[in-house]
């Protein structure tokens, strides 16, 4: 506990700050369970030691009362530093610039201490955050995690959130004066993504060493001639990524002529495990490493309904007949038989089962176990919600030719909708409260690793 207080205190960075709460809200809740008296000297432990760095608002409500009482009993005061001072003018002019405000002239420079990342850090539990599948003009694009700060929604706890995770664009604007092309954006967002995962591995993955095993690269594509090592994360552009590096290898001279079945079951594509050592060390080194991601409850959601809601001759007998068989009461001898039609309800009592009848699949798999980012320094990671600027972006910068564009067609069940942010919140309203934090958790660190907010405002 004094070495988690200790780091936050020296590092006084927003991921410190995160890593704390949840570290603090969980020995305090534990504690609690046990015996009020054994909270109290915690709680009395935060107040003295992290006053600047956690807002009093962030302590968990089961140690309010125990907090108030070491205010009224210690008169602890917070004094405000400049770091708090400045950070209080900073919520103060962007409260102004919502209400009209036209904001910092051409000339003019916004200087801001602390924000190294261009990207929003992790929000805290108590707050809302719109994801729209369409908005209208001037309004956050689908996929976005900025605030919606309309007037009318303006309120003291999200100017409080201001102090400590401003929007994006506050923080790309903060970077720099002048407006920055298309290719400086997409280089400073990559730069706090790339930072972004090697302050979560810093923090929550061993710090030692481990050599890379064949095993560790085993998701991870070559492409010799464009010097590209891409690591497959399915239902995030797999397919996709899978065409344009066969056209860069000269195995076809458009996308848009390469089947479904020639990607993923022709074998065109060479595999970085099928290097030796040596081949493989060389290769990691020297290559322009890519990490592809997604929404973690989205991607699942997409895995779901292709393997699920489609005929399939293998998730249904594989998956779908055990699936059934342990979680359906009075199944009938047909769906026993087939493994068709698992519900959505039934496919994540499976997944979080520490007992599962069959074992994991890729599709559902955690990126951090997939591609191992905590071992492998990825030089590029993009998300699908913003695939093809980002894609191209890499193509670009790759020295790709200039005909060659990330495709953005659906060969597969084309006549299905794309998963949206609409459609996952559909599948998750099967589920009841203490479901969804389950399935919350059990992809917790691809949430945090990769910046992605809570889906659903009721998590913590």
């Amino acid at each position: 506990m004094f070495c988690q207080l200790r780091q936050v205190e020296e590092e006084d960075t927003t991921m410190g700050i995160r890593a704390c709460y949840g570290w603090c809200r969980y020995a305090l809740q534990r504690s609690a369970a046990v015996s009020p008296l054994h909270s109290a000297p915690i709680a009395r432990l935060i107040v003295h030691r992290i006053p600047q760095t956690v807002p009093r608002w962030a302590l968990p409500k089961v140690v309010t009362q125990q907090v108030t009482t070491v205010r009224k009993n210690k008169g602890v005061k917070f004094r405000a530093t400049p770091r708090q001072t400045l950070m209080k003018d900073l919520c103060t002019r962007s409260e102004e610039g919502v209400r009209g405000d036209p904001g910092p002239g051409p000339g003019e420079r916004q200087s801001v201490e602390g924000l190294s990342s261009p990207v929003p850090p992790m929000q805290f539990p108590a707050f809302e955050w719109v994801q729209r599948d369409s908005a209208p003009p001037g309004s956050a694009p689908p996929g976005s995690r900025e605030l919606d700060l309309g007037p009318a929604r303006v309120t003291k706890r999200h100017r409080k959130l201001l102090l400590k995770s401003p929007p994006a664009a506050l923080a790309l604007n903060a970077s720099a004066g002048p407006p920055q092309s298309r290719q400086e954006r997409l280089s400073l967002v990559q730069e706090a993504r790339k930072r972004l995962v090697r302050e979560v591995c810093a923090k929550y993955k061993s710090s030692s060493k481990r050599p890379v095993a064949p095993h560790h690269v085993s998701r991870i594509f070559v492409e010799d001639e464009h010097k590209l090592l891409y690591c497959e994360v399915p239902k995030a552009g797999c397919s996709n990524w899978k065409r344009v590096l066969m056209v860069l290898g000269g195995m076809a001279r458009s996308t848009s002529e390469i089947k479904h079945d020639a990607v993923h079951y022709g074998n065109h594509l060479k595999r970085l495990d099928a290097f030796d050592r040596q081949g493989i060390a060389r290769r990691l080194e020297t290559y322009t490493k890519v990490l592809f991601v997604r929404e973690p409850f989205q991607r699942l959601v997409s895995a779901f309904r292709d393997k699920f809601e489609n005929p399939n001759t293998y998730y249904h007998p594989v998956f779908g007949k055990p699936i059934i068989s342990k979680y359906r009461a009075n199944a009938s001898q047909a769906a026993l038989r087939t493994g068709a039609g698992v519900t959505f309800k039934e496919f994540m009592q499976y997944l979080l089962d520490v007992h599962r009848p069959v074992g994991m699949d890729i599709h559902w798999e955690h990126v951090s176990q997939l591609c191992s980012p905590c071992m492998l320094d990825y030089d590029f990671i993009g998300e699908f919600e913003n695939i093809e600027e980002e894609a191209n972006f890499l193509l670009w910068r790759t020295g790709a030719p200039a005909n060659l564009t990330f495709p953005s067609f659906k060969d597969r069940h084309p006549q299905a909708e794309r998963t949206s942010t609409r459609i996952t919140q559909r599948y998750f309203a099967q589920l009841n409260a203490s479901e969804r934090q389950r399935a919350y958790d059990f992809y917790y660190m691809d949430y945090l690793m990769f910046n992605y907010s809570k889906p659903f405002k009721d998590l913590y």
